[in-house]
């Protein structure tokens, strides 16, 4: 007996293109981490910063966390995110 196991994507009907954001991470610089609220969120963050860290033990981290992952992050939130970060890391776990 032969298993073919089949691809179920599709070609895109949009041409792939090289992602333009991009933030050189300097001395001194601060990355904020926004946990949506699911859980290991949070974990799965502060092993991003670990790595990050070591690479780059220079790099500040602003923690924030929405604590309900159906609730979009609010404004004051997304203000103080602005003010304090040069980029953002995004994530949620389960």
């Amino acid at each position: 007996m032969v298993v073919e196991f089949v691809d179920p994507r599709s070609e895109s009907a949009i041409e792939p293109h090289t992602y333009d954001l991009a933030v050189v991470l300097e001395p001194g610089i601060t990355v904020g981490l926004l946990a949506n609220g699911f859980p290991d969120s949070v974990a799965f963050l502060d092993a991003v910063a670990d790595a990050i860290a070591e690479l780059r033990p220079e790099i500040g981290f602003f923690r924030y966390n929405k604590g309900d992952a159906s609730a979009i992050a609010n404004d004051a939130m997304l203000g103080d995110i602005e003010g304090a970060c040069a980029a953002v890391v995004a994530a949620y776990g389960h």
